[in-house]
C-alpha cells in the first residue's frame, strides 16, 4: 500500500536535496530577520517571510509552511516556528539584547544571510 503514496510525495517535494537545503536556510534566515524586527524594531509584519513565501510560491510552487512541514527535521511547522523563535531569542540574549544587537554586526549578518538566500532562490532554474 505504501507504494501508492510515493508519487504524491514526490510531486509535492520534487525538489532536489540542494534546493531543499537552500529553502531551509532561506526560511530560517527570514524567520530570524523577522524576529529581530519584531523584537527590536516593533515591526511585527513578518514581511521577510511573506516576501520569501511569494517568491517560492511563484518559483517552486511551494510555501514556507510546506517547507517547514516537509524539509525541517521537526516535520511540523508549529514546532519549527517555536524552535526558530527560541533559537533567535538565545542569540539575541547572547548579543546583549536589542541594544547590544543594534551596536553589533548581528543585524547586518541577519540581513546579509537573508539577501543571500533570496538571491540564490531567484537564481534557480
Amino acid at each position: 500500500g505504501s507504494l501508492l503514496v510515493l508519487p504524491a510525495v514526490m510531486a509535492r517535494s520534487g525538489l532536489d536535496a540542494e534546493t531543499q537545503t537552500l529553502l531551509v536556510e532561506a526560511v530560517t534566515a527570514a524567520a530570524d530577520l523577522d524576529a529581530y524586527h519584531s523584537r527590536c524594531r516593533g515591526d511585527g509584519s513578518g514581511r521577510r517571510t511573506e516576501n520569501l513565501n511569494k517568491l517560492i510560491v511563484g518559483k517552486l510552487r511551494t510555501t514556507v509552511l510546506t517547507v517547514q512541514d516537509d524539509f525541517f527535521p521537526e516535520r511540523s511547522y508549529r514546532r519549527v516556528q517555536t524552535r526558530l523563535e527560541s533559537d533567535f531569542v538565545e542569540r539575541l540574549q547572547a548579543a546583549g539584547g536589542c541594544q547590544g544587537a543594534k551596536d553589533s554586526t548581528l543585524p547586518e549578518e541577519l540581513r546579509q544571510r537573508y539577501e543571500t538566500a533570496i538571491e540564490a532562490i531567484r537564481q534557480l532554474p
